[in-house]
């Protein structure tokens, strides 16, 4: 069971000090739109000063600890460096779009130390901005990314990506390989086990006691009884009736394209795809804007952006926030809704 929520504060993880992490952070902060809980910036406070200063903003800092006071008129920031010197960096030697070594060590600290705080109940949830994975295994932490990152920190086995959106929720049994090793990749226990995860997801993260969910077949037409491909048959199939078995609402396989326009029209809660670009390209044609990656199976709560690092524009102002204020929102949703889930559970 996850630690009790007890705290209104969300952190924000800076991301890339060289990327527009830090430019969508002060942004957000200043459009005051979030709706429920208080946002700290985990990350450091002299780069968020070189950002304010390029959006012609004041950035009056309020250097927040646990257990200190949130200031509403003020930037509230963990200021990283604070508890870790190793990592502290001179703004002024910053370039725009190009990470290093200590860069990567610093965006390593700022997810550290917002898992830190979460376990040690200062904070409800943490939201992730970008980080850049040639930087991050360029400073000794060798993980595909945050996602793996964070499992490891929480040690916790079992979790998965779920890309989720207001109309659309996907999951993927595969991310980031080549097409020609999915199909060796896939088997029962692991097309299983997601299912699983985004059933208990969807009902203890999104509140929804009876989740429905599809399972997308591999290959055209669902394999279209054999002819395509057996996959479906041989592994997807018996996976969707092992989790039936286990009493999960789900059905499938179906046709790759047509479920997500059954699910966009409310006859599934969520949609299990076989690989990344399966699920991510209807997702984000759907919710490029305001897409959410939530790390679901962790015993914390994490969300993220659902953009990389932008160095292309870095440092030109040209960042939304959009899909920061999503991200926080639907991290402010699920601390809400594990809180009440576990106070429901102490209570029988």
């Amino acid at each position: 069971m996850p630690k009790r929520i007890q705290t209104s504060i969300i952190g924000i993880t800076m991301g890339c000090p060289v990327g527009i992490g830090p430019e969508v952070a002060l942004k957000f902060l200043a459009s005051k739109s979030w709706r429920r809980h208080l946002p700290v910036i985990i990350g450091d406070a002299g780069v968020l000063q070189k950002n304010a200063a390029l959006l012609g903003r004041c950035a009056d800092i309020n250097l927040w600890r646990p257990g200190g006071v949130w200031l509403p008129d003020k930037i509230n920031v963990y200021n990283v460096p604070d508890f870790e010197p190793d990592i502290l960096l001179n703004p002024a030697h910053l370039v725009w779009g190009q990470a290093n070594l200590r860069t990567g060590r610093a965006m390593a600290g700022y997810i550290k130390a917002a898992v830190r705080l979460i376990q040690a109940g200062d904070l409800a949830a943490m939201t992730t901005c970008p980080i850049t994975k040639s930087a991050l295994q360029t400073a000794g932490y060798h993980y595909p990314g945050h996602t793996e990152m964070l499992a490891d920190l929480c040690r916790c086995p079992d979790f998965a990506m779920m890309m989720a959106g207001s109309s659309l929720k996907v999951t993927l049994v595969t991310i980031h390989q080549s097409l020609q090793t999915v199909s060796r990749d896939l088997n029962i226990a692991k097309i299983s086990k997601l299912i699983s995860l985004s059933g208990r997801s969807l009902r203890d993260d999104f509140g929804i006691s009876h989740p429905r969910m599809a399972v997308a077949g591999l290959n055209p037409h669902a394999g279209e009884g054999g002819i395509f491909g057996d996959e479906e048959e041989r592994l997807i199939a018996p996976a969707i009736a092992r989790s039936q078995a286990a009493g999960w609402q789900v059905a499938g396989p179906f046709p790759p394209d047509t479920v997500f326009n059954r699910a966009v029209n409310g006859d599934f809660d969520l949609v299990v795809c076989m690989y990344h670009d399966q699920g991510l390209i209807p997702f984000k044609l759907l919710h490029f804007a305001d897409g959410v990656n939530v790390t679901i199976g962790l015993p914390i709560v994490r969300t993220s952006v659902d953009h990389g690092t932008a160095y292309d524009i870095a440092g030109q102002g040209k960042a939304s926030p959009a899909s920061l204020l999503a991200a926080y929102e639907m991290a402010a949703q699920i601390a809400d809704n594990r809180g009440r889930g576990q106070k429901t559970d102490g209570d029988r």
